[in-house]
Formats: structure tokens, C-alpha cells, sequence
């Protein structure tokens, strides 16, 4: 009898760990995401049933990404893996072949009004659809549908969670409306390192000029540079940023010619470090946002 009860205590777990004997219990999700943007909101939406891990670290140009063995790894143990899409992440494919990851990462900005933009002589997707709270709400819904199809058990958390959310999305949205939207439209001009906020001046009237194009390999040209300054010069732009994940020095070369005062430091493709500025999605927004009408209402 003590050894038929043995037995039986150590098949138990075996039996739980296959659902046959005790109720379906929730996992915790092994999530990828390809850069710290995207990551956050999988954090917002997942909670506490995912465990999210960022290919590309904080401060990190998603352009110019170079995938070590331990990213590998990382991919291959995922079970979920999410990529923002249009062009963005063009080193992923390689990854995916050295990982040897079989599942196909859920593309996050489908459905996505995108906008198109003339890059080194091509037309092109705009990637950073991010910088649009707009756009991230379909990022939310995307990302809630992949989860909850993932772990059913715990749909009604991420339903929940995406909800809570969006409703953080649309204050920010209605924040940079209240910033921006007082400010004459020929102040709302400024000089940034490379073109990576075409969404955001598409929603709040903003003109962003820089002198590389949609993505930082892109080698901008000498007579691109001085079409930029004579354009700055024309157009009276006043102040220039540098971005976190960038090379400053071309945007230091064009302000010195124009006379563009510094207005500081933005974060376009990723986040800080946790104790920066901008440490998530909503502080990063809000910090952008500040940091340009701060800028244009100096101008004015």
C-alpha cells in the first residue's frame, strides 16, 4: 500500500503537468520583441503573463542592428515573437535562419495607415509608425489578439490590459493636440538627425527636417546636406535635436551652418535606459512632446 501511494504521488505532477488530473493553469509567455518601443507595449498588454525580452536595447538603432549568439538563443526559446514591420527590422530574417526559430513573428503594425516618403531616390514605407500613439492603438489590438491566442486562459486579462491602455494612448494623443495645436503652423518646424518622425508630423502638423533619410544607414549626400541648409535658412527653422539612438555629428555640421539653436535630445526608435527620461512608451512620448513645444514656443 505505501508503495502503491508512492507511485501514485509521483505520477501526479506528470498527470498535472499534461492537464489530465487538475484544472488548465495559466503560462507565463516567453516573449520577443524586436526593439524597446514595441517591448514596452507588450509589457502593457501581457502584464504579468508574459516575460518580455527586447532584441535591441535600450538607446539602440533598430536600423543598424547587429544580432549576437545570445540573441539566437533568445529567439529560438520564444514563444511568441513580435516585429514591428515595414522594413524596420531589414536583419531579421538572417536571425530567424541562425536561430532556427520556426514560428513566424506577428507583424504588430498591420492595419496601419502607413505613409510613403522618397528615401535615397526610392519611394519607401515610413517605419516608425510609433511615434503616432494613434498607430500604437492598433499595435495594442494586434498584440491582445496574438497573446490571447497564445494563453486563452488569460484573454480576459490582456482584453482588459489593452483597454487600460488605449485609454492611456488617446490622453496622449489629446496631450500633444493641447501642446502643439496653440502654436502658429510656420513655428512648428524643426532640424532632427534622421527622418523618423514623419507619423508624428502627420498627426500634429509638425515639419521635421533632417539630413538623412527613413533610415540611419542611409549615407546622406553633400548636395543633400547643402539643399538642407539652404532649406533651413529659407524656411527659418530655429532649433535642431539630436537623437538617442544617433550619430550627432551630421545635425551638429547642418545647425552650425543655419545657425539652429540646440533644443536637446530626442528619443524617436527607443527607449532609455530605466533611469533616463524615457524609460517607456507613455514617458517617451510625453517627454518628446515636451521637449518640441518647449522649443517652438521659444521660436515664436
Amino acid at each position: 500500500m505505501i508503495e502503491h501511494r508512492l507511485l501514485l504521488s509521483a505520477a501526479l505532477p506528470a498527470c498535472i503537468a499534461f492537464g489530465i488530473a487538475a484544472p488548465a493553469s495559466a503560462e507565463t509567455l516567453n516573449v520577443v520583441a524586436s526593439f524597446t518601443v514595441l517591448a514596452d507595449v507588450v509589457k502593457q498588454v501581457g502584464g504579468d503573463h508574459v516575460k518580455v525580452s527586447s532584441l535591441v536595447g535600450p538607446n539602440g538603432d533598430p536600423h543598424q542592428f547587429e544580432p549576437s549568439p545570445a540573441d539566437a538563443k533568445k529567439l529560438h526559446a520564444a514563444k511568441v515573437t513580435f516585429v514591428s514591420g515595414e522594413g524596420l527590422e531589414g536583419w531579421m530574417d538572417r536571425l530567424i535562419s541562425a536561430s532556427g526559430y520556426k514560428g513566424t513573428p506577428v507583424v504588430a503594425s498591420e492595419g496601419i495607415n502607413t505613409r510613403t516618403m522618397v528615401d535615397d531616390g526610392k519611394t519607401v514605407t515610413d517605419p516608425h509608425v510609433w511615434n503616432s500613439p494613434v498607430n500604437v492603438k492598433i499595435w495594442v489590438a494586434n498584440i491582445e489578439k496574438t497573446l490571447a491566442a497564445a494563453d486563452p486562459a488569460d484573454a480576459a486579462d490582456f482584453k482588459a490590459n489593452a483597454e487600460r491602455y488605449t485609454k492611456i494612448l488617446t490622453d496622449l494623443d489629446a496631450y500633444a493636440h493641447s501642446k502643439f495645436d496653440k502654436i502658429a503652423d510656420d513655428r512648428r518646424k524643426v532640424l532632427t538627425s534622421h527622418d523618423g518622425f514623419g507619423y508624428f508630423g502627420r498627426e500634429y502638423n509638425v515639419t521635421f527636417l533632417s539630413p538623412v533619410g527613413v533610415s540611419t544607414e542611409t549615407e546622406a549626400s553633400a548636395a543633400g546636406v547643402a539643399k538642407l541648409i539652404e532649406q533651413i535658412k529659407t524656411e527659418h527653422v530655429k532649433t535642431y535635436f539630436f537623437e538617442n539612438s544617433n550619430d550627432p555629428r551630421l545635425v551638429n555640421q547642418v545647425a552650425k551652418a543655419t545657425g539652429a539653436q540646440p533644443g536637446g535630445e530626442l528619443y524617436v526608435e527607443a527607449l532609455s535606459k530605466a533611469n533616463g527620461p524615457a524609460p517607456t512608451y507613455e514617458k517617451m512620448f510625453r517627454y518628446n512632446v515636451d521637449q518640441l513645444a518647449a522649443a517652438m514656443a521659444k521660436s515664436s
